[in-house]
């Protein structure tokens, strides 16, 4: 069973071939109403190729031994075509190697189908997750649906943790404990790599993870308790390693600002990682913070192309905004680091240096770069974003993808998974070290200091003497 891209959650299609399709997306769409073609006979229908240039998918077409096509299907394809497939006009296909087909029609009923309209959400679809069992698909009953559907919300769920701060030993990544204020984000990135971990609260890593949010609003007083342990060292804090502090939600919670109240008032060293502009109102606490080596900041930036950034990111600040954020936190003293990333393969990667230069006049001291990664659910998601979106270029974005991780959609290999491997990733470094050479910009920023911690103190507690 081969699943389809756009309508991975609604149709399906039975192939036979001589080989695999190779992760092969596929989708059929009509321009009517809803219904099932059945069956199609082997030995009286063939099938021709054609490439439209409205979207650039491959799509084929039934005929029924005349030279008109009786029914048309439209096929996007994230992979090289099947061997028995041929890109020239009027190619006859084998039939037979389509069992059936369920006939879809226009994208707006898959809406319809869930009872809502996801507008301004990356995610298409909301797959079960991989740790369920059964999966249930939504289909068309072929009646006509005729009513205002309303927009998909975002709905956010408490949580009440017994701890905050959550301690890690990967060799590849440069902090050993971080923060997550809040599991899922808003901003909805279609490449997110944390997609997945919505998984472990039994939701999907699709439009779950960017809808159905879990807010921690005690943080801040069990981080007090944890920093006022006697067992406690004190080390670097990431905040934003998962999903982002500075989601739309932090403006109504005011979880991460009374975070930072508490790490200030401890002198305790954070960084953190956003592209959300709302951390501008912490201006004040990040300032101080940064004057005295406590705090950094670093910015993603994945494109410069705005239009991009909104379907990539489609709730994220704009890249423009993203840089005056630069601008106005490295003003106030703290340091700031660009994050380029992910670099996008044949999609982002050609703006590294403009990303850099920009950065630089804006303020930035240091950068880096880390590429796309597509673990677990991610992967079939961002195919899914890509057929919609660049269905000419959703192949060559996934070959090199394959050609950087191995083969594989993703390597998970310590080292090398941030980077991939290759000449293609040999490439990618060596000018991201040539530009920030020429521009200045340190490779690692400054590192903070943790000899200034104090533990906090509550009432009653015996005061020190010195």
């Amino acid at each position: 069973m081969v699943r389809w891209g756009w309508f991975a959650s609604i149709a399906a299609i039975t192939v036979s071939t001589v080989r695999p399709w190779n992760a092969w997306t596929v989708d059929a769409l009509a321009r009517s109403t809803w219904r099932s073609c059945g069956s199609l006979d082997a030995t009286s229908a063939g099938l021709a190729l054609w490439r439209p240039r409205p979207i650039g998918c491959w799509c084929l077409r039934e005929f029924d031994g005349g030279s008109t096509p009786s029914v048309l299907y439209t096929l996007v394809g994230l992979g090289p075509p099947p061997p028995v497939f041929k890109e020239s006009l009027g190619t006859i296909i084998p039939i037979a190697y389509v069992r059936f087909v369920f006939y879809l029609g226009d994208m707006s009923q898959v809406d319809q189908l869930a009872g809502f309209r996801a507008v301004g959400r990356a995610a298409r679809t909301n797959p079960t997750n991989r740790f369920e069992s059964r999966e249930r698909e939504a289909f068309h009953d072929g009646w006509p649906v005729e009513v205002d559907l309303p927009p998909l919300r975002t709905e956010v769920t408490v949580e009440r943790p017994r701890r905050v701060i959550t301690r890690n030993r990967s060799p590849d990544i440069g902090f050993d404990q971080s923060i997550n204020p809040y599991r899922g984000c808003e901003h909805g990135c279609i490449y997110c790599f944390a997609r997945p971990t919505h998984a472990f609260l039994g939701l999907s890593p699709g439009l779950d993870f960017e809808t159905r949010l879990v807010a921690r609003p005690g943080a801040p007083e069990i981080l007090e308790r944890e920093l006022r342990a006697k067992s406690y060292r004190p080390a670097v804090i990431a905040m934003g390693t998962n999903t982002d502090p500075y989601q739309p939600i932090e403006r109504e919670y005011r979880i991460v600002r009374r975070i930072l109240e508490t790490l200030n008032e401890c002198r305790h060293p954070v960084a953190m990682v956003t592209k959300g502009t709302l951390i501008e109102r912490d201006l004040d606490i990040l300032g101080e913070m940064g004057r005295l080596g406590l705090a950094r900041v670093g910015i993603s930036m994945t494109t410069l192309d705005a239009r991009l950034a909104r379907k990539m990111e489609p709730r994220a600040p704009s890249p423009k905004r993203r840089l005056e954020t630069i601008r106005r936190l490295a003003e106030a003293g703290c340091p700031v680091r660009v994050m380029v990333a992910p670099v996008v393969p044949a999609l982002t990667d050609h703006e590294l240096e403009a990303i850099l230069v920009q950065a630089a006049e804006a303020g930035a001291i240091a950068a880096s770069w880390i590429m796309l990664r597509l673990p677990l659910e991610v992967s079939p998601l961002f195919q899914e974003w890509l057929a919609e979106h660049y269905p000419d270029r959703a192949h060559r974005v996934m070959g090199r993808v394959r050609e950087l991780h191995n083969g594989r959609d993703y390597d998970p290999e310590w080292g090398r998974r941030m980077t991939g491997q290759g000449v293609f990733a040999d490439m990618v470094a060596h000018r991201f070290s040539i530009a920030a050479r020429r521009l200045g910009i340190a490779a690692k920023p400054p590192p903070l200091r943790t000899d200034l911690f104090k533990r906090p103190v509550r009432v009653g507690d015996q005061l020190s003497l010195l």
